[in-house]
């Protein structure tokens, strides 16, 4: 567990968890305690303890892959709180999803709201979630590169993905993505900048990095 972000208006903790080191992340308002959780990935006891003294309102997924929803079920059931996810990803999950996200809507506890990006190319339904200074990014982007895609036409989705709604925020965001730790947007705009400037197969997919 690590504390990323910890100032008078939000705390954001941080468990790796699983066979794979997929990241949660636990929101919390500090003047009110209300929390959310994004993806859970694994070891559902671990993520109810650091709940303990919040008060918890959504579980948020980024998108549907089982590395990032092993104890969606466990916490539903514990929990009982509505599950959130994008229509595309919706299906595929362990548990009905309570609510159905789309690009631009809002989620609120406490005093925080987050806004919703809908990126695609990972998944259909990926979704960053946005606070401010904060991206909560699933795994469409990632210190390095993008997202693994699985098709020549995913890996341009999550290019245009990329190109649209995340390169357009401002440079100091810091951006905390679903495995590994976190990145500055400056440092890999730049670097999306060398890439897409230089020369690079035609059906690229896959683990791509900026640097080769």
């Amino acid at each position: 567990m690590a504390t990323v972000v910890n100032n008078d208006l939000i705390q954001i903790e941080r468990l790796e968890l699983g066979p794979y080191g997929t990241n949660a992340y636990i929101l919390v308002c500090r003047k009110t305690g209300e929390s959310v959780i994004v993806d859970a990935p694994a070891d559902a006891a671990k993520i109810l303890k650091l709940l303990k003294d919040t008060d918890p309102q959504y579980i948020l997924i980024t998108h549907n892959h089982m590395d990032h929803t092993g104890a969606l079920s466990e916490l539903k059931s514990t929990l009982n709180l509505p599950v959130a996810a994008h229509a595309h990803d919706a299906g595929q999950l362990p548990v009905a999803a309570d609510q159905l996200l789309n690009d631009g809507d809002k989620i609120s506890f406490g005093d925080i709201q987050l806004s919703v990006l809908h990126t695609p190319g990972h998944t259909p339904g990926s979704i960053c979630f946005l606070s401010g200074n904060y991206l909560i990014a699933g795994d469409t982007i990632f210190p390095g590169g993008p997202g693994r895609t699985g098709s020549p036409a995913d890996f341009n989705r999550i290019m245009e993905s990329l190109t649209r709604k995340i390169f357009v925020l401002p440079d100091d965001l810091q951006i905390f993505p679903g495995h590994g730790n976190s990145t500055i947007l400056k440092k890999e705009r730049r670097a999306f900048e060398a890439f897409s400037a230089g020369p690079h197969e035609p059906n690229l997919c896959g683990d791509v990095l900026w640097e080769k």
